[in-house]
């Protein structure tokens, strides 16, 4: 067994194919099957399951990938400490719904590992692919929220998936609006009052399930709805429409500028904001990290 080896396992699990995994690495795809299959025999595991649909993780597999991730994490920091050099080219990835915070503690990630060379990825995301991205160690870590609202459906396909949910933080319902919209100067406005005006959601894809929405109250039936992908579409139709979308309350001045406000909504709910990870797997350094700069952030709310 070599750490290319598993840098190779790794690459595969992550780009979900052979294929893609073999251009990502540079080297042909029979030379990558070959070594994969290599491992498994000296191993005597199946890593991966190969139907004609492609390949997928086993259940081996699974906690191979783990053991797989804490041993190349500690071969790079043996290079940190003995070699002087920063452990080779260094990789993350977290899928998340759309929240500042996670782009910051992203942010923070980067400053402090990003040397000469790295390969990191923030995927704000739909809620499902959030959780698949985790399953198939694509991503390490995903963040969303579960209420009493979404909270049976979203526990019961975790389990599925041997995936854990681990809270941050509770937020309060809040109303995004532009600076501008005629309820910008209530301290509270009441579910009723947004009627006339247009509701943002972020799309949900073939996922479209309530169950899914990033939106608490998402459920309520609405007259007027508008659908995006990302967050600076939404947030140049709140300014553009005098639209309006429900969530956690937390705002970044500095990454969403100054025309976006948070405003309480007179509703009894919460909205539990966390993220899950892989049951049986190890968080790497960078992961560990991760979570340390969200705590960061977490406190300064």
């Amino acid at each position: 067994m070599t750490l290319q080896q598993l840098k190779y396992v790794i690459t595969v699990a992550e780009a979900g194919t052979v294929t893609e995994a073999a251009d990502k690495l540079y080297i042909s795809q029979p030379s990558l099957t070959n070594a994969i299959r290599e491992l498994e025999k000296e191993m005597n595991i199946q890593i991966f399951n190969r139907t004609n649909k492609g390949i997928s993780l086993s259940k081996e597999g699974e906690d191979f990938l783990g053991y797989a991730r804490q041993v190349l994490e500690q071969a790079a920091i043996l290079e940190d400490k003995y070699k002087g050099s920063d452990g080779g080219k260094k990789s993350f990835c977290v899928s998340t719904q759309h929240y500042s915070f996670a782009v910051n503690a992203f942010v923070d990630l980067v400053k402090e590992y990003g040397q000469e060379e790295y390969d990191f990825s923030l995927r704000e995301t739909q809620t499902y692919e959030i959780i698949e991205d985790v399953a198939r160690m694509r991503s390490e870590i995903g963040i969303l929220f579960q209420n009493d609202f979404n909270e049976t459906v979203i526990q019961k396909i975790l389990k599925s998936h041997d995936l854990e949910f681990h809270p941050l933080f509770v937020a309060k319902p809040h109303v995004f609006i532009s600076r501008k919209h005629p309820l910008a100067n209530r301290e509270l406005i009441k579910n009723e009052e947004l009627a006339p005006y247009p509701y943002l959601s972020f799309e949900q894809g073939e996922h479209n399930s309530f169950y899914f929405s990033e939106e608490i109250f998402s459920a309520l039936e609405r007259k007027k709805n508008i659908r995006v992908r990302d967050r600076a579409t939404l947030f140049n139709l709140l300014i553009g429409l005098n639209g309006y979308t429900v969530c956690s309350g937390v705002i970044d001045k500095k990454l969403n500028g100054e025309d976006i406000i948070a405003v309480p909504l007179a509703e009894e709910s919460n909205m539990r904001i966390g993220y899950i990870v892989h049951r049986r797997g190890k968080l790497s350094r960078l992961g560990n990290s991760y979570l340390e700069a969200l705590a960061k952030y977490m406190k300064e709310r």
